[in-house]
Formats: structure tokens, sequence, C-alpha cells
């Protein structure tokens, strides 16, 4: 595996408006999920698949990210920063990013919590197979999971025939999943890709037909367990749930925190620093880190800021 020919990029930039109250103070990507923030947990796969250098591209609350990321060191790989100012849709972002790169590239959207296994593999697929793509892709038997991301549809070998953005009538199970393995041809199909008017934005499917057009090929790889986008408050919830189950733990609990003797704690994340004065129940909730909570009442599928409560039980 030659992963030193590769670098990893993940899309940063977004407004994250639906996200809301939490779009303004925070940048979606850094938003905790089991207390560590989406791109924490992307750059550790990358690290573990051997990639060290990454392309991080900022946009809205970007100095956040940098501040708290650095040059890397401190995660053990090579961080670059990369202002997007205008968001046009993924092949717009990533066609921006041509002079920064001259080699395959693995791309991470950042306001997707995956879960995945063996990320090394898409780029042994790449390698040996001699593919100018690897998408990502996981067998989806929710159709409506599928038409809120692209449907991916495969020749009788294997390779990628068609891809096709938010299908409105879906013909198959397999879905891309927003992670994706790319050679330098990418740069040249997003050159001539057109500007939908669906969505007025460049898309990345599109540029992915391109290369498939072009006879270029490209392939899949199953390695996503769970893919969940964050779009909303309580998308945070319910990642850290899938993320507690996936870690097998009852509960989460932050470094130095108070708790009240008889605080009980079911399914819940509690971030550092976090202080509980009454004997209550915490239970389907997050907490965030330096939240004081002062309630004596139980808290059942809360997120607890220490600015604010949110509801989400009519989310379950």
């Amino acid at each position: 595996m030659e992963t030193n020919r590769f670098v990893g990029v993940i899309l940063a930039a977004g407004k994250g408006t639906r996200m809301a109250p939490f779009s303004q103070r925070f940048p979606k990507p850094l938003l905790p999920i089991c207390n560590r923030s989406i791109l924490e947990y992307q750059i550790e796969y990358m690290k573990k698949a051997g990639i060290q250098d990454i392309i991080l591209v900022i946009g809205h609350l970007g100095y956040a990210i940098a501040r708290y990321f650095g040059d890397g060191e401190d995660f053990g790989v090579n961080i670059r920063y990369v202002e997007q100012e205008e968001t046009l849709g993924i092949a717009h972002a990533v066609g921006r990013l041509e002079p920064y790169i001259s080699s395959p590239f693995l791309l991470f959207l950042g306001d997707i919590f995956f879960i995945t296994e063996n990320l090394s593999a898409m780029i042994d697929l790449m390698v040996n197979q001699n593919s100018s793509a690897v998408l990502a892709v996981k067998k989806e038997e929710n159709p409506d999971a599928i038409k809120r991301n692209f449907a991916v549809l495969l020749t009788e070998d294997g390779y990628v025939k068609r891809v096709i953005e938010k299908p409105r009538y879906v013909t198959n199970s397999i879905k891309g999943c927003g992670l994706y393995l790319f050679d330098l041809h990418i740069f040249d199909a997003i050159r001539r890709t057109p500007r939908t008017a669906m969505r007025d934005e460049y898309e990345i499917t599109d540029a992915i037909q391109i290369l498939v057009d072009d006879g270029f090929p490209v392939l899949t790889s199953e390695i996503v367990r769970e893919d969940m986008n964050v779009s909303y408050p309580h998308d945070l919830l319910l990642c850290s749930l899938e993320q507690l189950k996936h870690l097998n733990r009852p509960y989460l609990l932050g470094k130095n925190c108070q708790l009240h003797p008889e605080v009980a704690l079911e399914r819940a994340v509690i971030g550092d620093r976090v202080r509980v004065s009454a004997p209550i129940t915490i239970a389907d909730s997050v907490v965030f880190s330096d939240t004081v909570v002062d309630s004596k009442k139980n808290l059942e599928k809360y997120i607890v800021t220490p600015d604010m409560m949110i509801d989400c039980r009519h989310f379950f």
C-alpha cells in the first residue's frame, strides 16, 4: 500500500444554517460526537490509513478550526488550510484545490459522521486496480436514504457506470456515502462540470459521471458501516448515541466532572468539566463540556449546552 502517495482533504467550509443555534458559535465540523469533533474522527481515519498530509477547506468560522487543530502536530499529521470564499457545491470546492494537490487524494465531507471499516481497502483498491476513483458505498435498504444522497449503478464486472444525485426513483440498493478517493483526472472532469439547474451548484456526482463517460475506471468500496449527515441539532444526539453503541459503552463521562453522588447515567454522553448538582437521571442525552446542570428533573433525549437546553424528544 503506497499511502505516502496520497493526501487527505476534508471540506469544512459550510455555514450549517440548519444547525442553528449551534451554527452561530460553532463551525459544524467542530461539533462534538461522544466528546470528539467530527473532524477529529475523520483525521484519525486518515492517519490510520497512512495519510499524513491533510488539507482542511475552511470558510464559516474557519479560524476556530485552525485554532483548534493548528498545524496538526498534536494530532500526528500535517495540516494545511485553504479558504473557500464561495460555496457552490462539492465539485466547485474540490476544483479550487488543484493548485495545492499533485497526487491522489482521499476526500471527506466534514458534515458527515462516518463509522468505517478498513479505510485502507479503498487505497489498496485504487493502487491494485489502477482506477481513477473509488467511491465509498453502503448497501442501503431504505430508499429514502438513497434519495437524500446518490445512487450508484454498476456494470456486471463491478465498475461504476452511472451515478445519480438525489434520485427521485430508486432502482437499486447501492448508496454513495460522501467519501471519495480520486486521482488527478478529477480536476479535468470538474472543469467540464456544468452548474446544475436544480440546486445551482457544481455537483461532484456530475464530475464522477464525466470520468466514467470518458472511460476512466471508477470502482466502489463497501467500507461504510454508518454515515449520518449532521444537518440539524438533533442529529448530534443521534450520532452520539450511535457511536456510544459502536463503542459498546453504557455512557461516556468526560474529564474533571462533578456529579451529585446519586446521578444516574443511561446512554448519556457527558463532556469535560460538567457539574450536575441534583440527584437526577440523564438518559439518551448529550451534555456539552463546561455545562452546569441545575435541573431538578430527569433529562431524557436532551442536548444541554452552557447556554441552552434543546428538547429532542419529538425526533425519537
